[in-house]
């Protein structure tokens, strides 16, 4: 009989080398923190584009495949799985040995978005407003700084 690890998500978690605290993280984090995770990185003009280097992923967007057997193969998601924290995408599927055809689970980190779906309005006003905060703000390089703390003092 061992000690029985608490099953509890914790918000003050801050992090570990531990693979297997960072495993129980990940398993038991509650649905709307396991979204984070379903994140994939931008293709290089869309990087500029939204000024992110990358995107939760949803239903509808086109990804490729960056890893694996099927390698880079494109294709439209069609489930996204946050329990399992897998994407599987159309079109993709194995042929089991009874010929059954099944769906092929890839990990967000194994893709790479090649075309946002922005049917979604939520989605669409998530992406103005990051452009928008960007546009209002002055951006400042390391000197200017350096300049406007020289002034206040």
């Amino acid at each position: 009989m061992g000690i029985k690890m608490k099953q509890k998500f914790s918000t003050k978690w801050i992090g570990s080398k531990q693979p297997r605290k960072q495993r129980k993280y990940r398993a038991n984090a509650p649905l709307h923190i396991k979204r984070k995770f379903m994140s994939a990185n931008l293709k290089k003009d869309l990087r500029k584009k939204y000024d992110r280097k990358s995107f939760v992923l949803r239903k509808g967007d086109k990804v490729r495949i960056m890893k694996g057997e099927f390698k880079k193969r494109n294709g439209k998601i069609e489930i996204v799985n946050l329990k399992k924290l897998k994407v599987s995408i159309e079109g993709i599927q194995r042929t089991k040995k009874d010929g059954a055809k099944v769906n092929v689970w890839f990990a967000p980190s194994n893709l790479q978005i090649q075309e946002l779906d922005l049917e979604d309005k939520k989605r669409r006003i998530a992406i103005e407003r990051k452009i928008k905060g960007k546009e209002n703000k002055p951006i400042l390089d390391k000197t200017k700084i350096k300049e406007v703390k020289k002034s206040i003092s």
